[in-house]
């Protein structure tokens, strides 16, 4: 390979870099807002309708688009792989965030959110066979600690957890999976495609689902409600993951990763800004902790990567 060339393949590779953080960050900054537009959705809505609901009404424009696009179908081994997406990000995170924030605040959710990086990161590593230091599983664990110490102190019972709080933790570990998963499977379908396919797949739990939730409890709610599902339908559910599937698969789930630092802490902002909520000094110190534990995970892991041999790191070992 001549210098040239080599320099034209670095300049590409150091632009998709770019170009995946620029993404990922856009991908942050729509679910950044998903937990209080959840929070006002579920005030008048039954929870059950707004995480499945929201499915179908993206599932819908996620067909709309893969007609219009005339994508390939995936794949048998691609379609497993998008039911553990779906398992994620379609399914358990919506509905274990919506059954916890019925009672539990926007900016209380947040702080659990702050360890959902670590769990990226931990899947990420469990797919691809690396083999990361013992100060990852260090500080994956201390991370981890914080959080459920944090969820103890502020339990309403006796620092008790409550059960919104272990809905929070099951989503967040799902979500964490579904985000590997689809990070890895976004350099072979494409960001957009991935969440498209996921969406289309979950319609035979969906829709029974969410035409059995508005039957139970007709849905009946303001403008204001409505917007915040229109919110998580059309940018948390659908658009969102357009730019963040194609950010992790462009610029690497470790790299990329790293940019969920910012959503807790915007979270935490807009829970205040729009929602008023309080929040405390005790929750802005244990999202401190928890963030410079995922740090340091990160750093672990891109030190990692970086002497492991290429088989170990190709998309979809």
């Amino acid at each position: 390979m001549t210098v040239q060339s080599s320099a034209t393949a670095s300049a590409t590779i150091t632009a998709g870099r770019g170009a995946g953080l620029a993404l990922g960050a856009l991908g942050v900054l729509a679910f950044s807002m998903s937990l209080p537009a959840t929070r006002v959705a579920v005030q008048d809505l039954d929870p059950w309708f707004v995480a499945f609901g929201r499915a179908v009404g993206a599932a819908l424009l996620a067909y709309a688009y893969l007609r219009f696009t005339r994508a390939p179908r995936p794949t048998r081994g691609q379609w497993q792989r998008l039911s553990i997406v779906a398992l994620g990000v379609v399914v358990g995170f919506p509905l274990f965030t919506s059954l916890a924030l019925t009672t539990q605040t926007s900016a209380h959710g947040a702080v659990v959110i702050t360890v959902l990086p670590a769990m990226t990161a931990v899947f990420a590593v469990l797919r691809s066979n690396e083999r990361p230091p013992p100060l990852f599983w260090i500080a994956t664990v201390a991370g981890l600690l914080s959080v459920l110490t944090f969820l103890a102190a502020s339990g309403a019972v006796h620092g008790a957890l409550s059960l919104a709080d272990l809905f929070l933790l099951a989503a967040v570990v799902l979500c964490g999976l579904g985000y590997a998963e689809g990070g890895a499977l976004a350099r072979e379908l494409g960001g957009a495609r991935t969440i498209c396919w996921a969406l289309l797949i979950s319609l035979p739990a969906t829709v029974p689902i969410t035409a059995v939730a508005a039957v139970a409890r007709p849905p009946q709610a303001d403008a204001v409600v409505w917007s915040a599902f229109g919110y998580l339908t059309v940018v948390s559910m659908f658009l969102g993951f357009f730019a963040w599937y194609a950010g992790l698969a462009r610029g690497g789930i470790a790299k990329v990763g790293q940019i969920q630092l910012a959503q807790p802490v915007l979270t935490l902002i807009w829970s205040a800004l729009l929602l008023g909520e309080t929040v405390t000094p005790a929750s802005i110190g244990a999202a401190v902790v928890v963030l410079a534990c995922v740090v340091l995970i990160q750093r672990t892991r891109a030190s990692a990567q970086v002497t492991m041999p290429a088989s170990a790191t190709q998309p979809g070992r």
